[in-house]
């Protein structure tokens, strides 16, 4: 069993450094990185799977140099918020999971920052005739979560500064600064393409990283009072007031006191069990839950009797998620201004009334949630929606990692890169987007309310130690292609390279969360190569169905509790390092 502990309080004082002269940080010597272009890789003392080669890489330099899974997560990612800003930029958001094997305890960093203080229904229905648009409009950034998201990471659980971990972006960026534009420009496919401003961004982008490593060498040799440092020089210092009269002088939201008060919380995470395991997921905030839910109504069936490519099996697990996703839109949201009736909807209870309205021959055309306060099967108003679809997106990437000690990371990494904060470096997200104006609805915009996010890692435990941890991207297919690797790997005894690399099947039948788009109702994607008598059946149980690749990429770390042998395992585009 393990030990959930009551989080701690960061109850550190504010300080803010005031940095007169920047400190240039003299050139890196090149380390010597295991290279791989593999998407397998396994080893005794530690693997990464993650979203650039870059990246994973200079993480498992980290480990092979004592570092912790904590303090290469963090490598990791600031990596990552160079080469994969189109995916997840510095200034946008990052759940993250962290087993603490001293502590033995499971912990979720909420790294989501919330809406400006000026963000209102009312200010948007004047301004933005009631849509919270995506990607490109300054009006949509919310408070940046992701730095101090890893500064509270390596704070609690880590042993490297700051300056430690962001020695490998470092390199990168002074790479990207250097870069003569004319070059670039001439070796860039794309039309169109601003060779100078990519330069002139990644020359801001590298000051912004020196002047906050310079912060934490002003603050003195204590460790964690240096990375108090960054974090005041970015929420409360000079960042923060430069953000603020960008902002104000472009028409956008953002003040300094949004940026002061933003700090990262520490939770216990979601927990359930199945098929022997202990699975967890982040809080209502996200849509993990769904995750749970989901399984919920799949227990009782015996999976194991059914083929993964049968029509059955995927008719039993779309209608179980079609009415998980149902109970997602109607209720979750941030539980600091919603109550999310969570415990109601994984209860038995609440599980039984809602297993019946699976029918196992035909497939369901609308969307049932249940009503979980009166403990009703249906609550008989569907969720609401946009009649056209508010924004878009084109975002997330994944982060495992675990180390020689037995510590584990689960990361989601998101954020579109949208708006590029004047001169400061910072490129902030467009997560706002999971917010609305509709009055009584869980997710209507509020000052300090926090977007609900389909960002989702999943950590699963046996008999008390971490064996799996799985990070997807794909915004509403996140948890869908979870499900699918969970089931593969826990039910159908898959190794962790055959569980994640199996084609997968998915439904849009929800809400869309990113601009409320409606659902597709009775929409089921297979892929390309499924049998047709598959294809029949599932036609005429009324699945409208489309032959694609579902629109998810996923990573999978699985541990041998025996041996402590790690495996990283990738779906493709990602990649697993190891040693």
């Amino acid at each position: 069993m393990i030990l959930l502990e009551c989080p701690k309080q960061n109850a550190c004082p504010v300080f803010v450094y005031w940095v007169g002269l920047l400190i240039l940080i003299a050139p890196i010597q090149a380390q010597e990185m295991q290279h791989s272009t593999n998407t397998f890789a396994e080893g005794e003392n530690g693997a990464i799977a993650t979203g650039s080669q870059q990246a994973a890489d200079i993480g498992l330099q980290i480990l092979k140099d004592g570092g912790n899974a904590i303090d290469a997560a963090v490598a990791t990612m600031l990596v990552q918020t160079v080469v994969e800003a189109d995916l997840f930029c510095f200034g946008s958001e990052v759940p993250i999971m962290v087993y603490d094997k001293q502590r033995n305890v499971v912990e979720v960093i909420v790294g989501l920052g919330a809406a400006p203080r000026l963000a209102t229904a009312e200010w948007f229905n004047a301004n933005r005739n009631g849509l919270i648009q995506g990607r490109g409009d300054i009006a949509n950034c919310n408070v940046p979560g992701t730095l101090d998201a890893l500064l509270t990471a390596l704070d609690r659980y880590g042993t490297r500064t700051f300056e430690q971990c962001a020695q490998g972006m470092l390199t990168v960026l002074q790479e990207r600064a250097n870069t003569d534009p004319a070059t670039l420009k001439q070796s860039n496919q794309r039309r169109n393409f601003d060779a100078t401003g990519w330069v002139e961004h990644h020359q801001n982008f590298l000051s912004l990283i020196e002047r906050l490593v310079a912060a934490e060498k002003m603050a003195g040799p204590d460790r964690r009072v240096g990375l108090r440092a960054v974090s005041d020089y970015f929420y409360r210092g000079p960042i923060a007031l430069e953000i603020d009269a960008w902002s104000r002088a472009n028409g956008g939201l953002i003040r300094y006191t949004d940026m002061a008060l933003h700090h990262s919380r520490i939770e216990s995470p979601r927990q359930m069990e199945f098929e022997g395991h202990t699975v967890f997921k982040c809080g209502v905030w996200t849509q993990g839950p769904f995750f749970h839910q989901t399984l919920r109504l799949l227990e009782g069936h015996d999976l194991r009797t059914l083929k993964p490519d049968s029509a059955d099996y995927i008719h039993l697990i779309t209608e179980s998620m079609k009415l998980a996703f149902a109970d997602r839109d109607a209720f979750y949201g941030d539980p600091d201004f919603v109550h999310v009736p969570i415990d109601a909807l994984v209860s038995d209870q609440y599980r039984d009334l809602r297993r019946q309205l699976i029918d196992m021959q035909h497939a369901s055309q609308t969307q049932q949630p249940g009503d979980p306060f009166q403990m009703k099967p249906l609550l008989g108003v569907a969720p609401q929606d946009h009649k056209v679809f508010a924004g878009y997106s084109n975002d997330t990437s994944n982060c495992l990692v675990a180390d020689q000690w037995g510590n584990v990371v689960a990361a989601t990494p998101s954020g579109w890169g949208g708006i590029a904060a004047g001169n400061t470096g910072v490129q902030l997200g467009s997560r706002m987007i999971g917010l609305v104006t509709w009055k009584d609805h869980p997710s209507m915009v509020e000052p300090g309310k926090r977007p609900r996010i389909t960002l989702t890692p999943t950590l699963v435990f046996k008999d008390g130690r971490p064996v799996f941890a799985i990070s997807v991207a794909g915004g509403d297919q996140q948890d869908q292609a979870s499900i699918q690797v969970l089931l593969n790997h826990l039910v159908f005894n898959m190794d962790p390279k055959l569980a994640v690399t199996k084609s997968r099947f998915g439904t849009e039948h929800h809400i869309n969360w990113f601009g409320h788009g409606p659902a597709v109702l009775g929409s089921l994607i297979l892929p390309r190569d499924t049998e047709q008598n598959v294809v029949d059946n599932l036609t005429q149980r009324g699945h409208k169905i489309r032959l694609e690749r579902t629109a998810s990429s996923a990573v999978v770390l699985a541990i041998d509790p025996a041996t402590g042998k790690k495996q990283a395992a990738t779906d493709g585009g990602k990649f697993a390092v190891a040693y």
